[in-house]
């Protein structure tokens, strides 16, 4: 974790009595200045922030609300609410109209709800449990079960003691969440008391805590407790969308414009189904292109590279189309307004003043690094040469027959005038020999 250092000024505790040991001076002195830091901190506490900052990870951590700096807004911890409690205890009649208005009430959610058998944990008036970095954790590895806008059902309302805990949208548990581990036979055969596959609960749950305990309360009140969560008020799944987001991307939304960085998500509540799409790749990059209008009207090609807008083009009838590329999403989302990538991201490049532009082409790459000094030479510098352009050897002429007394001669080819051919075998007829025509006489 960080260090910290005591600020310029501070006196080290005070020596103990000459007669301890050398050890005891020392382990004295190590207390009294864990004292100072930590009076000098519980002193400055009320003034300043105090920031962690983990050395091995990198997480920023606020040590007043403990909020991570890197987490999305939408699981950051709540603003408390304000609403007017009872000290009275709720009674049986009040519980049972309390039930029965609530039951199966519908609202919109405000925040993402995971599944699992925990859920969420709201204090009255008070803080969410978890949030941060927990919250983000909870919804990664459990799953979604609602997303802000996404209209939610309270299907079970459960009073206890000292909290109500609502099932949203059927709740995370199966039904005979226990009964699925008896079985009942005889023998080796044995039968499983709940029979069938039944769906996966998607659902979620949604703890609303009090002190000690239930205090009487109507239907608006506890509404009034939920409205960070669920909104109970609002008409449209767009307006509990955007009541989420920073103003930039609520205007922008509710304008129906789609920014470079905006999710898949805020394109839909902002534009719609497309009327097309397309998948094709850049280079290596696969893409989606979301297009909007026809011609001649305006048309509207949006770029999505996994969940989020990469590029966006504005095609007009008869003018140069507008591009724009510039992520100005970038940050909004963040509990601090960090950009969601830092540095740009895995393969990004920055370019900055005085940066050299290589062409491989034309120009030979940068030498490699080296751990010699600037300037420095060795003193087999000198034996090494210059490499000079290769030089291919030129091609000869293809040999004459008969240059080589060594050769045997082609038979394919034809006989030279010097050349004797070789004798003929007896045991091979030998050529026919001319006839004399009819009437001539044999010569002697």
């Amino acid at each position: 974790m960080s260090r910290q250092s005591l600020p310029q000024g501070t006196q080290p505790a005070p020596a103990p009595h000459a007669a301890a040991s050398a050890n005891c001076k020392k382990d004295f002195r190590r207390v009294a200045s864990c004292c100072a830091v930590a009076a000098l901190l519980a002193a400055g506490a009320a003034t300043a922030q105090v920031i962690t900052v983990d050395t091995k990870t990198g997480k920023v951590t606020n040590g007043s609300t403990g909020v991570a700096g890197t987490v999305d807004r939408r699981f950051q911890q709540i603003q408390p609410t304000h609403v007017p409690l009872t000290k009275s205890e709720l009674d049986a009649k009040t519980r049972l109209e309390l039930i029965r208005l609530l039951q199966s009430e519908q609202g919109f959610a405000m925040r993402p709800f995971p599944r699992g058998h925990k859920g969420l944990t709201l204090a009255a008036n008070g803080k969410l449990e978890p949030a941060g970095e927990g919250y983000l954790n909870m919804a990664t590895s459990e799953g979604l079960s609602a997303k802000p806008g996404d209209r939610v059902v309270l299907t079970d309302i459960k009073i206890e003691r000292s909290r109500i805990v609502f099932e949203l949208n059927g709740g995370p548990d199966p039904k005979h969440r226990f009964l699925r581990h008896v079985q009942v036979g005889m023998g080796p055969v044995m039968n499983p008391v709940v029979q069938g596959e039944e769906q996966e609960p998607v659902g979620a749950r949604l703890s609303l805590t009090f002190e000690n305990h239930v205090p009487e309360l109507t239907g608006a009140e506890v509404k009034a407790l939920l409205a960070p969560l669920i909104s109970f008020d609002v008409k449209t799944p767009i307006q509990a969308f955007t009541d989420t987001l920073p103003t930039k991307l609520k205007e922008a939304i509710l304008n129906h414009h789609v920014l470079v960085g905006m999710s898949t998500d805020m394109v839909l509540f902002a534009k719609g189904q497309p009327e097309s799409k397309s998948r094709e790749m850049d280079g290596q990059m696969p893409f989606e292109e979301w297009i909007y209008g026809k011609p001649p009207k305006d048309v509207e090609f949006v770029r999505i590279n996994g969940n989020r807008v990469i590029r966006v083009e504005m095609a007009k009838m008869g003018e140069t189309p507008v591009i724009f590329t510039k992520d100005e999403v970038q940050g909004l989302m963040r509990t601090d307004g960090t950009p969601l990538e830092p540095n740009g991201g895995p393969g990004t490049r920055t370019a900055k003043a005085g940066d050299v532009e290589r062409n491989p082409d034309t120009q030979a790459p940068a030498a490699p690094p080296s751990i010699r000094n600037p300037g420095e030479k060795l003193p087999n510098d000198a034996n090494v040469g210059v490499m000079k352009p290769v030089q291919f050897p030129t091609k000869k002429p293809d040999p004459q027959p008969g240059a080589n007394p060594d050769e045997q001669p082609d038979q394919t080819q034809a006989t030279p005038a010097n050349v004797q051919p070789p004798p003929a075998d007896a045991s091979q007829p030998g050529p026919a020999k001319p006839q004399p025509p009819a009437g001539a006489s044999q010569p002697n």
